[in-house]
């Protein structure tokens, strides 16, 4: 499953072991939203390729 993680206000600690528990087994993409350096074309593909995606 590919699962895409979109982090609003950057990583914590919470969603890091989630993440780190979920790429066992699993395709994971981690966009973090604070860095402010992906695109919104990019953001969007991204959902739509993926699988799943849950935002923090």
């Amino acid at each position: 499953m590919k699962i895409l993680y979109i982090l609003n206000d950057g990583a914590t600690k919470l969603s890091d072991q989630i993440i780190s528990v979920q790429s066992k087994g699993n395709e994971v993409k981690v966009v973090d939203l604070s860095k402010k350096t992906a695109s919104y074309e990019s953001i969007i593909d991204d959902i739509f390729s993926h699988d799943r995606v849950v935002s923090w």
